[in-house]
């Protein structure tokens, strides 16, 4: 039987991904762990509000934590699976 909750929550998750953008600042914190907002909105030549709006998006779904150091916000994956699932449609494109 279908779990529509379980099913919800997933849409919900992919929705969060659903942007270049997040997908790149995905890829950068798997790649890395853990970066500060500022490394990140440099990394990626894209102003600070438009990084720190795609960062919210990602946290209030739960892909990214956050933690405070001082002044600056550091940001890391949650969890390794939706890295898994964007390597998954990549290997598909290479086909």
């Amino acid at each position: 039987m279908l779990d529509i909750e379980k099913l919800e929550f997933a849409a919900s998750k992919l929705r969060s991904i659903a942007h270049p953008m997040r997908i790149a600042i995905i890829d950068m914190l798997d790649d890395n762990r853990r970066l500060s907002v500022t490394e990140i909105y440099k990394a990626l030549n894209i102003e600070q509000a438009a990084a720190s709006h795609h960062l919210n998006i990602l946290k209030n779904n739960k892909v990214l934590i956050s933690k405070r150091e001082g002044k600056k916000i550091y940001y890391s994956l949650k969890s390794t699976t939706l890295t898994e699932i964007i390597q998954c449609i990549n290997r598909c494109n290479d086909n």
